[in-house]
């Protein structure tokens, strides 16, 4: 059974995951269910020895895994969780630094998909271009504050989680979309 969140706490397994191609592999195999390294690679447009690799280094930090009733001819791999998720509150200066690139990995890989939707955007049917793009707001919180809204935010994504892995449960029309969230502070403490 796939686990709902992986938890990243090693700097070494932080460093690992932050590299562009095994995020497209975990999310291809979070979004479309097991793959082969040949099925990946072609998904993802990288090589098929390289997607091997990378899925190995996956499966060593506990990201992804072999799908059950493999045999030794099709080898296919799943994610092992919906999400990953990492604490940026530690004390340990490596850990820091490696929390800081997975991060910057993270926002450059947000960022690449905007850009592709931009490109694309006025191809969109309306509906969809009304419902689509960037907000941001300005709010003055404390860290629980934050927290407590980061909670609620969630709360009201789930509804909807369940789509993303059952699609018989997609209404007519339905598209996958990426709601993105960074949250950054404004001023200096």
């Amino acid at each position: 059974m796939v686990e709902r969140v992986v938890r990243l706490n090693d700097p070494v397994a932080l460093r690992a995951y932050a590299h562009p191609i095994r995020m497209k592999l975990v999310g291809l195999l979070r979004r479309e269910g097991p793959h082969t390294a040949t099925q990946a690679a072609e998904k993802v447009g990288e090589s098929v020895p390289s997607c091997s690799f990378h899925l190995r280094q996956l499966a060593k930090y506990g990201l992804v895994e072999r799908a059950p009733g493999a045999d030794e001819r099709e080898k296919p791999w799943r994610a092992t969780a919906q999400f990953t998720s990492w604490e940026s509150d530690s004390d340990n200066a490596e850990h820091r630094a490696a929390v800081d690139h997975l991060d910057a990995v993270v926002f450059a890989r947000y960022a690449e998909r905007v850009q592709e939707f931009l490109r694309r955007r006025e191809h969109e049917p309306r509906d969809w271009r009304r419902v689509t793009g960037p907000s941001d707001y300005f709010l003055y919180v404390t860290p629980s504050e934050l927290h407590e809204l980061e909670r609620r935010m969630e709360e009201l994504l789930e509804e909807y989680q369940p789509r993303s892995t059952d699609p018989s449960l997609r209404p007519a029309k339905a598209r996958g979309v990426h709601v993105i969230q960074f949250v950054t502070t404004w001023e200096k403490p």
